[in-house]
């Protein structure tokens, strides 16, 4: 795509957001992934070189030794590390202080919107939040740089400290349903947005990959930002194939240019 092109995108995005009375975004790995995260899907990615199928809910709860393997994935993989955001999450929370942005609804577990400076009421987590670890026995949470010191110091399973249960993860397994209170609420508020914009996400995980059609069915404009195709081109009313981080800067900025600053 060349720049103007590309220009012209994102000043159409901007003119967009400007007239939206009610914008929901809606994030996938390939805003985290500028941030350096690993995309478990990608080729080269977790996937291709650990299996899914080892990693399910009902395998955690009820097999010791897959519980270690994947306790010690997140250790070994630093998937609990701490990690920045970057310009797109920044400027996703910028469009927020404008009083721009009704919610993010996301799939990325890694507390990036958050720490960008976005309210954690206007964050639904999908998947949860890798920065918590919570007790199945008892329901007690602990932070992840918590569980992360044992680990460190040699410890393999993790257990609660206060009722010795089984400690997980508070993210989404697979097998694991999404939580039931969290999907009604992004679904509510895809149905009632009029402008609904998807940045980094393939929209091949269901059933978050359903929101941007409940959008899109009930008349809102659709803007996908994502690098490789996804099963909504089609119906978007802007396509942009390039960066989160590249393309959200700019759109902000054109919003606060045409705004009046």
């Amino acid at each position: 795509m060349e720049d103007k092109d590309l220009e012209a995108l994102i000043s159409k995005v901007a003119g967009l957001v400007l007239s939206a009375s009610r914008t929901v975004i809606f994030t996938g790995a390939g805003v985290s992934t500028e941030s350096g995260i690993p995309d478990f899907r990608s080729p080269g990615g977790l996937w291709d070189r650990f299996d899914p199928d080892d990693f399910t809910y009902q395998k955690f709860i009820s097999d010791v030794s897959a519980r270690r393997r994947q306790w010690q994935l997140l250790w070994r993989e630093r998937l609990t590390e701490e990690v920045k955001p970057n310009p797109a999450h920044y400027a996703i929370a910028e469009l927020d202080k404008l009083g721009r942005l009704d919610c993010v609804i996301t799939q990325n577990v890694d507390n990036l919107h958050q720490k960008a400076g976005l309210p954690q009421e206007k964050v639904f987590e999908l998947h949860g939040n890798m920065q918590w670890v919570v007790c199945l026995g008892c329901g007690q949470r602990y932070p992840m740089e918590q569980i992360r010191a044992r680990l460190d110091k040699g410890e393999e399973i993790p257990d609660c400290q206060a009722c010795h249960g089984i400690l997980k993860p508070d993210i989404v397994l697979f097998g694991e349903a999404l939580p039931e209170s969290v999907f009604e609420e992004a679904a509510a508020r895809a149905r009632n947005c009029d402008l609904f914009i998807v940045i980094g996400s393939t929209l091949v995980v269901y059933p978050a990959a359903l929101l941007p059609s409940y959008a899109a069915d009930a008349g809102a404009r659709l803007v996908i930002i994502n690098l490789s195709p996804t099963p909504m081109d089609e119906v978007a009313t802007v396509l942009i194939r390039a960066k989160a981080g590249e393309v959200m800067p700019k759109v902000v900025q054109r919003v606060v240019e045409r705004a009046g600053g």
